[in-house]
């Protein structure tokens, strides 16, 4: 199972965030896949081109809970002082991925950054 974290400025349009995901996917050597969950943290769950951008690519935009970013916070591989700064998580969108995906969920490598928007891609040990 494929899986991206998601973290953007106010206000960031769903193609935005879905042009930062396609380019994340690719840095990551997953062109063309899709995620089957796309995660954020509480402070993004009404966010509205998130939101969309989950409509859109026909899932559910799963909120993780500020104790589960917290407990997944030491499998991240980026230290963003804007993220420990505004949230006190080493980076939001590895964090919200890493502990909606699960336990045993691998980061393809450290967050993707570009245009106001970061994304993290994770996979589950189980997928091929």
């Amino acid at each position: 199972m494929i899986a991206a974290g998601i973290g953007c400025r106010k206000g960031t349009s769903a193609e935005t965030i879905l042009a930062v995901l396609e380019a994340a996917m690719t840095a990551s050597g997953r062109t063309g896949s899709r995620p089957q969950i796309l995660a954020t943290g509480p402070q993004k769950a009404a966010e509205g081109g998130l939101l969309e951008a989950a409509r859109q690519l026909g899932i559910d935009l799963t909120v993780v809970s500020e104790p589960d970013m917290q407990a997944a916070s030491p499998r991240t591989l980026t230290l963003s002082p804007h993220s420990v700064a505004h949230v006190g998580i080493p980076s939001f969108c590895e964090a919200a991925v890493l502990a909606a995906a699960g336990a045993t969920a691998t980061l393809l490598g450290p967050r993707y950054v570009a245009d106001g928007v970061t994304c993290a891609i994770a996979i589950t040990e189980d997928a091929a």
